[in-house]
């Protein structure tokens, strides 16, 4: 009920109640029944006016489990972690039997940047996902595979691009030792002296004939 409908119910009220006091016993009934029909046409307009205001919106917080919250904070310890100790953190999980397990293994597995690595992440989010005695695990199994598919797009993407760069680099290696080999050649031809020519030998030479 909105502010100026309360004010005209409670006008509308106070008039009922000075026509009371102020009526004699002969008009006092006429009073009182025109002050009921003032009371009822405000009410009636009131609700109309609050059944045509929109109902207030209440913003209910996302409830999160207990299985989940442990699983975002394991997540987020996760990330902090180095090289060798994402390591040790495998090799403690070891099979990782349970859906708990997997889903950690695949956390874990996941920070270590490598395309081999995150395709068996992905396939330990496929497991936790096929197990319907893991639902309070599904949420969050299917956000990571989400993001894991998006990450293994760029990582098979800059895969691609670090191959091509080595072919690059291997044709250019290729055409600098033949270009090394050639100049190796023409140092070798230009290292050699020409032969001196020959001069004829002194018994050849034409006698003078006598007369």
């Amino acid at each position: 009920m909105t502010l100026p409908f309360r004010h005209s119910l409670i006008a509308a009220m106070a008039a009922a109640l000075l026509a009371g006091c102020g009526a004699g016993p002969t008009g006092q009934r006429a009073d009182t029944a025109a002050a009921q029909a003032q009371l009822s046409a405000a009410a009636a307009e009131a609700a109309r006016a609050s059944a045509s205001q929109p109902a207030p919106v209440t913003h209910t917080p996302p409830v999160v489990d207990d299985a989940t919250a442990r699983m975002l904070a394991y997540a987020e310890r996760v990330r902090l972690m180095q090289p060798p100790e994402l390591n040790q953190e495998i090799a403690r999980l070891g099979e990782a039997t349970s859906p708990s397990a997997q889903l950690q293994l695949s956390l874990v597995l996941s920070q270590l940047r490598q395309l081999p690595e995150l395709v068996r992440a992905q396939e330990l989010l496929a497991r936790v996902l096929g197990n319907p005695e893991a639902q309070a695990l599904h949420p969050l199994a299917r956000l990571l595979a989400s993001r894991y598919g998006e990450q293994r797009r760029l990582e098979e993407q800059l895969d691609k691009q670090n191959q091509q760069l080595r072919d690059v680099q291997r044709r250019l290696d290729q055409t600098n030792e033949r270009l090394e080999a050639l100049k190796a050649i023409e140092r070798s031809l230009t290292s050699r002296q020409p032969a001196a020519p020959a001069s004829a030998p002194s018994g050849n030479r034409a006698r003078p004939t006598s007369p």
